[in-house]
């Protein structure tokens, strides 16, 4: 028998070389949950925007677990008692963080999986793979859940400023092109420490932890919320209802079989079993665009209407605005539509409807960025800070928007 090296690895476009740390770390790599994030997206579609944003989930997951490397050789080296089995289990647990995602996730979501978040998908799978791994993801799986006696360490992998955030803004940013979203993210993790159990960053580090947030900032609006990716994904997300309906009604759409069994069926967390989390390991980002490339010559209007408008990106119109839409205004546009296109009252929500947009750079109510004062007091980052701009980032921004068929431009 020919003996595998496990200690392999990885050239990184923004890192460059990444380490996988051990042989179980490999083999947890080398899992087919684990593969198919090379199948899933990180930016959904993105790139209708930008064309370069083609990065996966699964480069983000090794993204992450090299920045938790840096991490946490930064603590060990200020005195922070890190065991090897407490370094390994978030090793793992920021690894495996994302694996709940579906294909475009968000769109998935609000269509077809309505009722089951990833994060809850992706315990799941933690529990299975703890199963087959014999109990060595034990730990892990209590830092995620924020079990674990040591809270810093749910820190590291889900927070304001945990590695999850500094990986996809840096990596974004990267395959985008949207430069304003880039940060130094070895300058803040040289700046972590502990203190009293919780993730501190010290005081001299509080321009970088803003210049974080101001990324994060422009991210959404030029990337996350920038208005085509909305409308795409909004686009997505009715392609996948309309498929739902039809499919309940008795209507045979060709897809492949993972995608079918969705289709059919209503998921909830109950019935979120064993062998529904096998069919949903099989569901990549081909599926859904293997079925909208067929469903575009679909006889229902609705369905084959939105599906070409994915396929050829030839998007509806989407109005931002600063205040709600004006209700008549929507209902005239609906009228005019029911006038031109073959559709009902009710399938012209298909095509015109509003919605809003929320960006909030840095929550004050939830769980603060905690800096480490000189003096050895801890403070919050609001109050560490002597510009305006951190209150300003924490103050929610929303944005209003409509949707409608370019056609109407012309009625």
């Amino acid at each position: 028998m020919i003996a595998t090296n496990k200690l392999k690895i990885f050239n990184d476009p923004i890192y460059g070389f990444i380490t996988i740390p051990n042989t179980l770390i490999y083999d947890l790599i080398q899992h087919p949950y684990f593969q198919r994030l090379r199948r899933i997206s990180q930016m959904g579609l993105s790139y209708l925007v930008y064309p370069g944003a083609h990065h996966t989930r699964f480069h983000h997951a090794l993204g992450c677990m090299h920045i938790m490397q840096k991490a946490v050789q930064t603590l060990k080296f200020k005195g922070v008692s890190i065991s090897e089995e407490e370094e390994n289990a978030l090793y793992i647990a920021i690894l495996l963080h994302d694996i709940g995602h579906g294909p475009f996730s968000h769109a998935m979501e609000h269509s077809i999986v309505e009722e089951v978040h990833h994060e809850e998908i992706s315990l799941k799978f933690m529990n299975a793979l703890n199963i087959e791994f014999e109990g060595k993801l034990d730990l892990a799986i209590q830092i995620f859940k924020g079990e674990y006696r040591r809270k810093f360490m749910l820190q590291l992998i889900s927070s304001q400023l945990d590695m999850d955030r500094m990986d996809y803004l840096k990596r974004d940013s990267f395959y985008s092109g949207v430069a304003e979203g880039n940060i130094n993210s070895d300058r803040l993790i040289q700046m972590m420490n502990v203190q009293e159990d919780v993730l501190v960053i010290e005081e001299k580090g509080i321009y970088s932890v803003e210049k974080f947030l101001i990324a994060r900032r422009l991210m959404y609006w030029q990337a996350y919320l920038h208005k085509t990716s909305v409308v795409a994904e909004l686009t997505l997300t009715k392609i996948l209802k309309r498929a739902k309906e039809l499919t309940q009604k008795g209507v045979n759409l060709n897809c492949s079989e993972p995608l079918s069994f969705f289709l059919n069926h209503k998921i909830t967390m109950v019935s979120f079993d064993e062998n529904v989390l096998k069919i949903f390991a099989l569901l990549d980002d081909y599926d859904v665009l293997g079925a909208i490339k067929s469903w575009q010559f679909h006889t229902d209007f609705v369905l084959s209407s939105l599906c070409k408008m994915i396929i050829n990106r030839d998007l509806l119109k989407i109005v931002m605005l600063d205040e709600k839409p004006d209700t008549e205004k929507l209902d005239d546009l609906k009228s005019k539509l029911v006038a031109l296109y073959p559709i009902t009252e009710k399938e012209v929500a298909y095509f015109v409807f509003k919605g809003k947009l929320k960006n909030q750079a840095y929550n004050k109510e939830s769980e603060p960025i905690s800096m480490l004062k000189k003096d050895g007091t801890i403070e919050n980052l609001v109050d560490s800070s002597d510009q305006l701009q951190v209150k300003a980032l924490s103050k929610a921004v929303t944005k209003y928007f409509m949707c409608f068929p370019k056609v109407l431009l012309d009625t």
